[in-house]
């Protein structure tokens, strides 16, 4: 089983995760930020990943520090899992309903970190999270992971949806990157040789 865990630690954040790829969906998330929280246990159950997350940030000041740096870690432990990435699908794609709102995710592991997020969301917070930095969060993957990340919601009314469902777009998009192919299993998925 491919696992990956890391332990980062600033004067703005302390954050340890291990996240399993062939997991169950299971999950142990703690960030301070509750429903923040919830977009990690559905970004766990949605992509089949064991997850085990533990952040304290400096939320006092902001919740910026913690969901960014939250994000990085989370991509630098899918990066650590991944190990040489010989035989990973490396890009996937979802698109996912959800009541009145659609979004897309498309994720490419190709090794060069950048990330287009398009949310459409009109007000400031969903639950306690500041909705702003959902982008951040997604960025910070697209650092840590070294990938490429494109998400967007194409239509919806509810902020609450669109973030849900974007999230869970990136979830399955994310699994299938990871997935390995059996016919490609000794082959690094890149013409050039390494990722």
């Amino acid at each position: 089983m491919r696992k990956g865990s890391i332990n980062r630690i600033s004067k703005e954040t302390q954050i340890q995760a291990s996240l399993t790829i062939e997991g169950r969906g299971r999950y142990d998330v703690s960030t301070g930020i509750r429903f923040f929280d919830h977009m990690l246990e559905l970004l766990a159950h949605h992509g089949g990943f064991d997850l085990k997350l533990k952040a304290r940030g400096d939320l006092d000041v902001d919740q910026h520090h913690t969901v960014e740096d939250v994000g990085i870690v989370l991509g630098q432990a899918v990066k650590s899992a991944l190990r040489d990435k010989k035989g990973i699908n490396r890009a996937g794609y979802f698109v996912m309903p959800m009541d009145e709102t659609l979004a897309v995710a498309a994720i490419d592991l190709g090794g060069r970190p950048h990330a287009i997020v398009d949310l459409k969301l009109k007000t400031r917070r969903v639950g306690d999270l500041q909705t702003e930095l959902v982008d951040d969060f997604f960025s910070g993957f697209a650092i840590g992971a070294r990938a490429n990340v494109h998400l967007k919601v194409l239509y919806g009314r509810s902020s609450h949806h669109k973030i849900e469902a974007i999230f869970k777009a990136f979830a399955r998009a994310l699994r299938v990157a990871c997935s390995k192919d059996k016919r490609l299993a000794r082959m690094l998925p890149s013409t050039k040789g390494l990722l």
